[in-house]
Parts: C-alpha cells; structure tokens; sequence
C-alpha cells in the first residue's frame, strides 16, 4: 500500500483492535454484572469515574503529545533527538503517573460523591494502575509516531483479554471470600472488576516492552546514521514535552472531566431531593455499564482514527504541505462516518434487544438511556476527530478553550435538569452529555475553518451516509420484529437484522455516494467488503 493510504491502513489496524477489544469488553460486562450487581456496578462506575480523571490528568494525553512531538523529529529525519524525546517522556510519565497513583489511593475518599463512599476499596485497586498506563502510554505514542499502528493494536486486544479474564474471576473471587450480605458482596465484587483494568494494563505494558526489545537494533541503526549535529539536551527535551503534554492534558482533561463532574453532580443533588442513595448507584450503574459501554463502541473507532491522523497531519503541517493536511482530515471524518452513523442508527432501532441480550439483569431504562442517546455517537465521534486534528497542528488551546465552553454548558443542563426535575433521574446526564458534544464539534468546526482554511462536506461527508443507514435502519426493524413474531428467539433474531442491516448500508453507500471499487478497498475490511459486494453484483 502506498503512502497515500497510510492513514487508512493504521486507522484500519487500530479501528479492528479497538472493535475487538471492546467486543470482548462487552461481552465480559454480562457475568460481571450478573456477579456483582447493578448496585455492585455502580461502585465499579463511580471509581472508574475518578480513576479516569487521574488518568486525564496524568497519562491520557501522553501518547497524543509523544506521537506528535516524535513524528516531527522522525519527518526530519533527526532519530537521535527523537530517541531523546522518548526518555524524556518516559521520565515525565514515571512522575506524573506515580503521583496521580498515589492521590488515588490516599486521597480518594475526597475524589467520591459523600454518599458513595462504598467505591473506595475499588479505586484503591485502581491506584496502581494509574501508574502502569502512563507508562503504557509513552510506549504506544513512540510507535505511532513511526507510523506504525499494529503494537498499539496488538497490546490493546491482550490488555481487554486480560482485563475480561481477571475481572470476572476476581469478582467472583473476592465476593465468595468476603461478601456476607449484598453491600458487601457490591463492594468485593467491584474491587474484583477494577483489578482486571490493571491486569490488563500489565499484560499491554509487557507486550510493548518486548516490541521494543525487538526493533531496538533498528532503532540503534536510524540513531547512528543521524546526520544532525545539532542534538537537544533533556532539559530542553523535558520542557518541550511539559510545554506540549500540559495543554493537551488540559484539553483532555476538561473534553473528559464531564463524566465525573456529572457522576458527581447528579449524585449530590439526588441525594439532596431525598432520592435513595441505592436508586442513584443502581440508576448509574444502568447508565455506566449499558448505555456507555456500547455507545463506546463506535466512539473508540473514531479515538483510533484520531490517534492514527496526529502523526500524518503533525508531519503535513510543519513542512508546509497544508492541503495534503485539509486532504487526511477529509480522510479521517469520512472514515469515521462511515462507521458511526450506522452504528448510532442500529443501536437506536435496536435498542431494546441489544440491551436485554448483552445485559440480562438491567432494567428498561437502559434500552430507552440507548434509543434516545445513540445520537450522541455521531456528534462525540466528529469532536474527538476534530480535537485531534486541532492539536497535531498545535493548536492544542482551542479544544482546551472549546471544550471549557462546552464543560460550562454540560454542567449547567445536569445540575438544573437534576434539580428541577429530579424525576427523570440518569436523564439529565444524558441530555447533559449531547449539548457536550453538540458544542464541540460546532466550536471545532469553526476553528479548523479560521486556522486551516477547512470547510466541512455536509452531503457527502454526513448527509449520504445518513441516507444509505436510515434505509439500513428501517431494514433492522422490519427484519428483527417481523422475524420475532414467528421465531422468538432474540438473539438468533438480531443476529439476522444486524446481517441484513450492514448488507442494505453497504449496497445503499456504495450507490448513493457512488463509491468505486478501488476507493471501496481502502475502508476498513475494504477487500471483503468489495468481494461481498461483488457475490450480489453490486461491484462487477
């Protein structure tokens, strides 16, 4: 594959990674609820919540700043100061990481809603691995910025098959050991679920590693051959990274900080309408574990596509070559819609036997929390692919200042439909977290306009495959509902709408947006796709 097609081919790698990871981290959430509760799950939610906040604050930014500060060394060919950058970053993450670990685990009781104070133990398990995904981080940075997505994609499947495994075992574990009564079975079993985060982490760490162990001879190679003889010091490398990783994290931390700062919110302000505190937990945990977990499906494969754009467009924008940058960013959006329209589409339609197939002990407010808020899918989707690109070309304070905005929204629709209308509960979150991201992309989309001159394509970058998945969407009712009123099986149902849905999208996308064959085989899975395609004479 040319060089032309390596956004494609590395998003394609970290897109299947992503979508087999978070299969398998779907499918593990069944057992673990059914071990652990609904109550059990919103502790798990509430720690996670505050661990995620640390990893913002810490590590989460850490490959995003190391693959662009990396990329523009290696597009320079300067090997020696790129190695330099990666010991630097290595340094910076021991650091920061041990830190936010260590906040974790002595400060945490301060980090939780006063009236959830059950979910300490399972941030405590958290705390260590704070520490390993800093780590994790510098690691997976270095090799995107060589352009090269398969280690990432390697260590994120072994991390979810480690985190699924430990999980539930460890729930099961802990709860036989030391569950007595249901509180304490919800508190064991959700210490149990945070362990396999760790262990997980371990398990992509120690892949990374031996990668590394592997190419270090090529890498020695590059190192010696540098021509440059203008090499940076640590100290000046230490403060690039701090200068690029500080906004970053920022920016991270505020585009993210929504779901604590909402956890919180709705928490504190339930309880003060006299809610009970276990309606809450049990209402989040519907919220965290169902609708979260799927919608965060389609929304990792456009965190991939993002991950996977930084380095092209970092290295397209500082050697000047800006509309083959605008040219990546078209790539990428239309990458992304591509996939997430259709996903937000069939998790709406589908909604209900989705949720009562993957999570058998949740409620029906789960399958409404998902019909109503798939839509949410879309706008996320586009704001994170737009983030990403506002930062490769270092702008890293316009999704900070963008998504300040959008954080002063997100907070004033959670705390005033909670305490207003107290009665719609986990809804106020809900509604909270698309005015979020509503704002993001139109903010983003204006400062892509203002610093990149780019202009977005509504009617063939969202408007024909929102065409091509409404017939797909109509397709999955029909198919699913017609097929269950002579066969009640739902999962042999669905399983037969969803087939049906992709065949219709797929034929409808490629007639609608006139699609060829050749730009077909560059989508991800493109060469079965086109094969498939070419079985029911689509393509000939």
């Amino acid at each position: 594959m040319s060089k032309s097609n390596a956004l494609v081919r590395n998003a394609s790698f970290l897109m299947m990674a992503t979508l087999i990871s978070r299969v398998i981290g779907l499918l593990y959430r069944s057992p673990l609820n059914a071990i652990i509760g609904n109550v059990g799950l919103g502790y798990y939610g509430y720690a996670n919540n505050v661990y995620v906040i640390l990893l913002l604050i810490s590590s989460y930014s850490i490959p995003m700043a190391v693959s662009k500060v990396i990329s523009e060394r290696l597009a320079l060919k300067q090997y020696r100061n790129a190695q330099k950058v990666f010991y630097g970053a290595l340094i910076y993450a021991a650091a920061v990481g041990g830190a936010a670990a260590l906040i974790a685990f002595f400060m945490g009781k301060y980090l939780l809603p006063t009236n959830q104070q059950e979910a300490l133990l399972a941030l405590r398990m958290l705390a260590p691995t704070i520490f390993l995904s800093a780590i994790l981080g510098v690691m997976r940075g270095f090799f995107q910025a060589h352009s090269t997505m398969m280690p990432t994609s390697i260590s994120q499947v072994l991390e979810q098959i480690a985190n699924a495994i430990v999980s539930v075992g460890a729930a099961w574990l802990l709860i036989k050991s030391f569950g007595t009564d249901e509180k304490t079975r919800a508190i064991y079993g959700a210490a149990g679920g945070t362990l396999g985060t760790g262990a997980g982490v371990l398990a992509g760490l120690l892949f990374m590693c031996f990668v590394y162990y592997v190419n270090r001879k090529v890498l020695k190679r590059q190192i010696a051959n540098d021509r440059h003889t203008q090499e940076e010091s640590l100290g000046n490398v230490m403060k690039i990274i701090f200068l690029m990783v500080t906004p970053i994290i920022f920016n991270t931390f505020v585009y993210n900080a929504s779901g604590y700062l909402d956890s919180k919110i709705f928490s504190d302000i339930l309880n003060m309408k006299k809610v009970a505190a276990e309606t809450v937990s049990s209402q989040w945990g519907e919220y965290s574990n169902s609708y979260l977990t799927l919608i965060n499906i389609p929304l990792a494969l456009s965190s991939a596509t993002s991950s996977a754009m930084m380095p092209e467009i970092a290295s397209r924008y500082i050697t000047g070559h800006y509309k083959k940058a605008n040219k990546k960013i078209n790539e990428g959006i239309q990458l992304t819609m591509f996939l997430c329209i259709p996903a937000a589409v069939g998790l709406a339609v589908l909604a209900f036997p989705i949720v009562g197939i993957l999570f058998p002990k949740s409620t029906k407010l789960s399958g409404i929390l998902l019909m109503t808020g798939s839509v949410t899918v879309v706008f996320s989707a586009l704001s994170t692919i737009t983030n990403g690109v506002l930062q490769a070309i270092g702008q890293a304070k316009l999704p900070l200042r963008n998504s300040a905005i959008s954080l002063v929204l997100n907070v004033i629709t959670v705390a005033g439909c909670s305490y207003l209308f107290p009665q719609i509960g986990v809804f106020s979150v809900l509604l909270a977290s698309l005015v979020f991201a509503v704002c993001m992309c139109v903010l983003n989309a204006l400062s892509l306009r203002k610093y990149l001159g780019h202009k977005n394509d509504f009617v063939n970058g969202y408007g024909k495959p929102f065409l091509a998945a409404a017939g797909m969407g109509v397709t999955a009712w029909v198919v699913y509902y017609g097929l269950h009123l002579v066969l009640p099986v739902r999962i042999l149902c669905l399983g037969v709408a969803m087939v049906c849905a992709m065949i219709v999208y797929l034929v409808l996308y490629v007639l609608i947006t006139k699609t060829t064959e050749e730009q077909m085989r560059k989508f991800p899975m493109g060469n079965y796709i086109v094969k498939a395609l070419r079985m029911i004479r689509v393509f000939r």
